[in-house]
């Protein structure tokens, strides 16, 4: 519940914030199970935000991301039902590090090049970890200059469209359980908590410090994933 309280404290206030919870939440629950919920989790999260935060969302660059997301998520769907628990808890640990790292060394905007790159691997790797897809989402909005509000909201829409379209993949490859549904339920109740009192402080909030801790905590998680036997 401490988790899931932080875990949308923070995605209240900036509009993401499932890099912390998920890995944290992999230490104790299969991948197999908890990326399916984690993509339910997200729809009726972002459904609360871009509910009212809707006018702020930036449309064109919303729909320039959809295509090679779209692509990405297929070729996800292929990676998640071809490896197993164990091996898709190993990849979540190495990527929690590098996606830790990024974090704390924010290199220069990204190339408008490459952001069809960005778009295709948000696809990718949300569709694998059930979550870890912002790293792609932010990498790609960096490219153009962007208002707090207009960032949150459009983020939100981004992780929507993602979630309802994985959350469909997972149960046509026949990986949405039962499990991943009751896990969802049973979220719901922090998720509320957690984003009322995220938005309360998104005005007024300074990450930077607390960008420092949340990158420790994901080395850490990472390392413990990486060392995971079951």
């Amino acid at each position: 519940m401490a988790v899931l309280l932080l875990n949308f404290v923070l995605r209240g206030s900036l509009g993401f914030g499932g890099a912390l919870g998920l890995p944290l939440l992999a230490l104790v629950l299969p991948v197999k199970v908890l990326a399916p919920a984690w993509s339910l989790v997200g729809i009726v999260s972002s459904v609360a935000i871009v509910g009212h935060q809707r006018k702020h969302v930036d449309r064109r660059q919303f729909l320039g991301l959809l295509p090679g997301c779209a692509l990405g998520i297929v070729a996800g769907l292929y990676v998640f039902k071809a490896l197993d628990t164990v091996v898709l808890t190993r990849a979540l640990g190495a990527f929690v590090i590098v996606y830790a790292a990024y974090s704390l060394w924010k290199p220069g905007k990204l190339s408008k090049t490459l952001r069809p790159v960005a778009s295709f691997l948000s696809g990718v790797v949300g569709t694998v970890f059930g979550s870890m897809a912002t790293i792609f989402f932010a990498m790609y909005l960096d490219a153009g200059s962007m208002a707090r509000d207009a960032f949150r909201a459009t983020i939100s829409a981004m992780i929507l469209t993602l979630s309802i379209a994985r959350t469909l993949g997972y149960a046509a490859v026949g990986e949405l359980t039962l499990d991943s549904v009751i896990l969802c339920a049973a979220s719901i109740p922090a998720m509320g908590i957690g984003l009322l009192v995220g938005d309360r402080i998104h005005t007024g909030l300074s990450p930077a410090a607390f960008q420092r801790l949340v990158c420790a905590l994901l080395a850490l998680c990472g390392v413990a994933l990486l060392g995971s036997g079951t």
